[in-house]
């Protein structure tokens, strides 16, 4: 869960891997069929492979797991599949009623990829969320290497980013903020 990249293709994904992602979501509104045509490929990954919003497009695709938004529906067609499920939280309430393997929460800073998400989170609510809640938390929104650390010490268990994802600093980062 260290460094979750969103990406939209597979030659990003590669690049991710390489700057020490640890987990690949693919992430493309785009129709079923067309995001099964850009997840060809993504199986190969040496890293945890997630589809976002798209659960038919997870199972064809053999993925590991799928995100899904609040009110994205899926999530029992997941659970009846054995896919890892992410669910995105942007308040403390919608954390606590999450079910989910994994909560992705967020924005915690602005971010210019979520301009009509909620406002910023923050440091202190994040950390409030992560002792509330017993999955893992990724936090995302505006997240980068100078950042990334402070959110792991809030409680966060790694860091979502779709910028960030191909710079090696960030991988750097996280893991000097969760020690050996």
């Amino acid at each position: 869960m260290r460094v979750h990249a969103l990406v939209a293709d597979l030659e990003s994904a590669w690049r991710a891997v390489a700057a020490g992602a640890t987990v690949v979501q693919l992430r493309a509104k785009v129709p079923t069929d067309e995001l099964v045509a850009r997840g060809r490929g993504f199986r190969d990954l040496p890293v945890t492979f997630v589809v976002n919003d798209d659960v038919e497009a997870a199972l064809e695709l053999r993925a590991d797991g799928v995100h899904l938004g609040q009110g994205d529906p899926g999530a029992p067609v997941a659970r009846a599949h054995g896919l890892w499920l992410g669910r995105s939280a942007s308040t403390y309430e919608e954390a606590l009623e999450a079910d989910a393997d994994y909560l992705g929460v967020g924005p915690i800073w602005a971010t210019p990829s979520k301009l009509d998400a909620a406002p910023p989170l923050g440091l202190d609510e994040l950390a409030r969320i992560c002792a509330a809640v017993r999955v893992p938390v990724v936090a995302i929104g505006g997240v980068d290497a100078l950042s990334a650390g402070a959110c792991i010490r809030a409680g966060a268990s790694g860091v979502a980013t779709i910028r960030a994802a191909m710079d090696p600093a960030l991988r750097a980062a996280v893991d000097e903020a969760l020690g050996p």
